[in-house]
């Protein structure tokens, strides 16, 4: 039997019996992937929101914009949903980097609309080109009362981005640095970390977080998504679950995709802790 058909029979089995269609990528950053789905197109929701932030700093490194500009919440902006900008008015202004966080660590999707009306949806949709993702697009920006999707992309696209991250080869050294730091504010990665083991990840019961997490995820009435890097003690890897076509469309903490994908992912971790950074065993000679 080849070896590395063991953990993917394993998570093909978790998922057997799930009512819908999850997309699997992993990377161990030791040669061996995980693809299960992983060149299906599916609904990206605010996982498009990473390479969003990705082509803001790409910009930056161009010199074409700045990351202390200061940029105005406009009206056209305006758009329910997450974050925190909807609390304000119209009017209120912001600097490029302040938008941008918003954007990733609470979803804010009114920030979202203020990067794309500052980055262009042209030269965005040009950036992800050139960073690589074929298969990924923004479609327009947020406005759940004109436009039925956001983006649509493939697992594997959305891992490459973090991959490259890890490395710190997607834009810069510096640049990716600054975005890790972003992504590892996240509030909203409960798919991949919501089986893990919480005295790990809670600074109050151990002297160090022993597991952080630069991720973002997205949530749709047809998608339940997740991707990003999982630090170890042991290293990194890349994790990254895109969901479609189940029957549930409601929001609540123990939706199917979000049960799921957490055991595949406390899988993934269990295997790549027991085998101290892999997947699989490395092989000998």
């Amino acid at each position: 039997m080849d070896r590395r058909l063991t953990l993917e029979k394993r998570i093909e089995a978790e998922i057997k019996s799930y009512d819908g269609i999850m997309g699997i990528y992993l990377d161990d950053l030791h040669g061996t992937t995980i693809e299960i789905k992983a060149e299906e197109t599916f609904e990206t929701a605010s996982a498009i929101k990473t390479l969003i932030l990705a082509c803001l700093f790409e910009e930056v490194e161009k010199g074409t914009v700045s990351l202390e500009d200061m940029i105005e919440y406009k009206k056209e902006h305006s758009v329910d949903g997450s974050g925190v900008l909807l609390a304000l008015e119209p009017g209120a202004r912001l600097r490029v980097k302040d938008a941008a966080t918003f954007m990733i660590i609470v979803s804010d999707n009114i920030a979202t609309n203020m990067l794309i009306d500052y980055l262009g949806l042209a030269t965005i949709n040009r950036c992800i080109k050139g960073l690589g993702c074929m298969d990924t697009v923004l479609h327009n920006p947020i406005h759940f009362d004109q436009y039925d999707r956001l983006g649509t992309s493939t697992p594997r696209d959305y891992a490459s981005i973090f991959i490259r991250l890890t490395k710190g080869e997607l834009i810069s050294p510096k640049a990716d640095q600054m975005m890790l730091e972003i992504l590892k504010k996240q509030h909203y990665n409960s798919m991949i970390t919501k089986d893990f083991p919480p005295y790990f990840m809670d600074s109050d019961n151990t002297e160090d977080i022993l597991f952080t997490v630069a991720s973002k995820s997205g949530s749709m009435d047809g998608c339940r998504n997740d991707g990003g890097i999982v630090f170890t003690p042991y290293g990194p890897y890349v994790i990254v679950m895109f969901h479609k076509e189940f029957s549930d469309a409601m929001y609540y903490p123990a939706h199917p995709a979000t049960l799921f994908g957490a055991r595949v992912s406390r899988m993934i971790l269990d295997q790549y802790l027991a085998l101290e950074g892999r997947f699989y065993p490395a092989l000998k000679g």
